[in-house]
């Protein structure tokens, strides 16, 4: 039982002293906070607040077109 007590001890250290793991789990919360702004700025569906504005744009150019024409 001792032996298996130190080895979860060395595994834990070891662990702990991980340096690349730390980065990993950096990369992960910055992907995670990417997504949300995406989302944030898209929005899930067909109605997000950018995709209002192009096609409020495209409408204003395709208007001022047609009125030039």
């Amino acid at each position: 039982m001792l032996t298996y007590y130190i080895k979860t001890t060395e595994a834990l250290k070891r662990l702990r002293e991980d340096q690349d793991g730390v980065v990993s789990f950096e990369y992960i919360i910055v992907a995670a906070c990417i997504i949300g702004a995406v989302v944030a700025a898209f929005g899930t569906g067909t109605g997000g607040a950018i995709a209002t504005a192009l096609t409020g744009g495209i409408a204003a150019i395709t208007a001022a077109f047609t009125a030039a024409v």
